[in-house]
């Protein structure tokens, strides 16, 4: 569910005169958009890394050997947990979900137990998730801390992170009490929890080292 528009902005267009025609030609844009956003659908296969944003197709290039790692070494851990617990489902890589506007490709995100039991096997297109996380490439650093970050706000994605892989850092946002992200942490050591999925709590380092993601995979399966 997306928020409310900001009533200030709302405010802010009802009171110029000329109100109605403002609001005509942006109808007409989104009916086209709307369109563009449908003939993608029809288009787009499971071979691509492809997102919907503002009207625009963003076709991603070949991910670099670190990007791939982290984000291997962060699904491992993550789906374990989620299964051990049966706390819903997560999504990784190619995964599309579809928001009010704009369609993305996470690098990896989590649903609920409620959400994921609507699931079906042929399904391609799904909700806002509980928790989503982008890693940072040179290619999509803009849209991740930009369009991103605003939309998945917009549409009360619970926790967001972004890692850098070339930095080993990890930036967690949540959003306060009036729903806009706060950044609550950014470290490249030390314990991360993730509040979405209940008890999952991990070394920092763990998303970056091969060794340390070991330990951790171990922890967990001996608490079976």
């Amino acid at each position: 569910m997306i928020k409310v528009l900001d009533k200030s902005l709302l405010d802010s267009i009802l009171d110029r005169p000329d109100a109605p025609r403002i609001i005509a030609q942006a109808s007409d844009v989104l009916s086209k958009e709307r369109k563009k956003r449908q003939k993608f659908y029809r288009e787009v296969t499971e071979n691509d890394k492809t997102e919907f944003i503002q009207g625009q197709i963003v076709i991603h290039s070949p991910v670099k050997k670190v990007h791939n790692d982290v984000t291997g070494l962060l699904y491992r851990l993550l789906s374990l947990y989620v299964s051990q617990h049966k706390l819903g489902y997560v999504g990784y890589e190619k995964i599309m979900i579809s928001l009010s506007r704009n369609d993305y490709e996470p690098d990896l995100c989590f649903f609920n137990k409620e959400k994921a039991e609507s699931f079906t096997q042929g399904q391609v297109l799904f909700p806002a998730p509980d928790f989503v996380v982008e890693v940072l490439s040179k290619s999509t650093e803009s849209n991740d801390r930009g369009i991103k970050l605003e939309d998945y706000q917009a549409h009360e994605v619970a926790e967001y992170w972004i890692i850098d892989p070339d930095k080993k850092m990890l930036e967690q946002y949540r959003p306060d009490a009036k729903g806009i992200y706060q950044l609550i942490l950014k470290a490249s050591q030390g314990n991360v929890d993730c509040q979405p999925v209940a008890g999952f709590a991990i070394e920092i380092e763990a998303i970056f080292d091969e060794e340390k993601n070991l330990d951790a995979l171990k922890q967990m399966l001996n608490n079976t």
